[in-house]
């Protein structure tokens, strides 16, 4: 405890020192290419991978590495294919899952590729491919160590949006599990359980929403109801809290331009959905982040006649607070949290001058700056029972 305090007040004094102020945003370096609708993946170095998306003529295959010890952006790779739309998955190896998405600038032509990236040649090499195509699915790392791709539609395979794969990184293959009970997938997250809760919303036909939800269990290869959301929002985020719960914000309300500032939390001991407190703003095509504090990190999106903005969830008081003085309106942006206990905020779309990818970015600095979780081997080599 004592060593862990002191780090964090090493890392305290360190924010105080570079001129960062905690609890605000401070602009970053640009990135080398601007972007939309790409990932951005923190590695086991600490360095965050930021690959794909749309932009420029050719920033649907380009990545480049964003080193929190310089603050600076540097090209890496490029993938094997030119997506957008896709999925971007850390595995145990340190290597980087890349699977699906669109392969054009509209990203309405699906590709069921995959590749791996690994950090210690800076190279992408293909892997997969998957069984069907999937364009804006989501993925999630089981705890058997494979990796779960869920949901996105093709418009080349009406069934892809109801499809899910099973990616095993011992012998680089996907194989098709149990298909998902509707279509679409707005989030897929891992549960403290082992299992993994889908939400989904969407307008089955005129005057019906559907806003059903449910869980995979990866033991039985299945998929099974466990109830109604309790609000219709299409594309909202959500984050594994602390305490077990998934707190789901945002999204599309279904009318017009509609943006939700709904929020409810799903607890997995009952199976059920409740109510929390309202976001601030309402919002769609926003990022949240886990803190580690515990508080969950709410930051753009579109919402109408209103500029950059971002929120804070506090758990202990189920609320949110408003954060004044995001630099940039963006969504479709990436939020990363790096190792120091900063979020990396980047690229995205500026809806308020035009639907160009952004290569601006920015950090976040909480109002009390502790480390993110990592996990280390006992013996220090890499190897052998870990720690946190």
């Amino acid at each position: 405890m004592r060593i862990h305090f002191v780090l964090a007040l090493f890392l305290l004094a360190v924010a105080v020192a570079v001129g960062q102020t905690p609890g605000t945003f401070t602009p970053a370096p640009n990135m080398i290419t601007p972007r939309a609708f790409h990932t951005a993946t923190l590695l086991l170095d600490g360095r965050v991978l930021i690959a794909g998306g749309e932009g420029e003529a050719n920033s649907g295959a380009s990545a480049e590495l964003y080193d929190p010890a310089t603050g600076t952006f540097t090209a890496t790779g490029p993938m094997t294919v030119a997506r957008s739309g896709h999925t971007a998955t850390l595995l145990p190896s340190g290597k980087v899952l890349i699977a699906g998405g669109g392969t054009n600038v509209l990203g309405d032509e699906t590709t069921a590729s995959a590749e791996l990236y690994d950090p210690a040649t800076g190279t992408f090499t293909a892997t997969g491919p998957m069984t069907v195509a999937h364009s804006g699915g989501h993925a999630a790392l089981l705890n058997t160590g494979k990796v779960l791709i869920a949901g996105g539609g093709a418009w080349q395979d009406a069934n892809a949006a109801a499809s899910a794969d099973l990616y095993d990184p011992a012998t680089g293959t996907f194989t098709a599990t149990g298909n998902m009970h509707e279509p679409s997938c707005d989030s897929a997250t891992l549960l403290p359980n082992g299992k993994v809760l889908i939400t989904r919303s969407f307008i089955q036909g005129p005057g019906t929403t559907v806003r059903h939800a449910e869980v995979y269990d990866s033991s039985t290869g299945t998929f099974a109801f466990t109830g109604d959301t309790a609000y219709y929002h299409n594309g909202p985020t959500a984050t594994l809290l602390t305490n077990g719960k998934v707190l789901i914000a945002g999204g599309d309300t279904g009318v017009g331009d509609g943006n939700s500032a709904a929020a409810e939390l799903y607890d997995p001991a009952t199976g059920t959905f409740a109510a929390t407190s309202p976001m601030t703003q309402a919002r769609e095509n926003h990022a949240a982040t886990l803190l580690p504090d515990g508080t969950a990190l709410l930051t753009g999106g579109h919402y109408v006649w209103y500029g950059a903005s971002a929120e804070i969830y506090d758990t202990a008081h189920a609320a949110f607070d408003y954060i004044p003085g995001m630099p940039t309106p963006r969504e479709w942006h990436t939020a990363t949290l790096l190792n120091d206990g900063r979020a990396l905020i980047a690229g995205g779309q500026d809806f308020t001058v035009s639907w160009a990818g952004l290569a601006t970015a920015e950090l976040y600095t909480p109002t009390v700056l502790v480390g993110a979780p990592a996990l280390f081997s006992l013996s220090g080599d890499g190897k052998g029972p870990g720690a946190i």
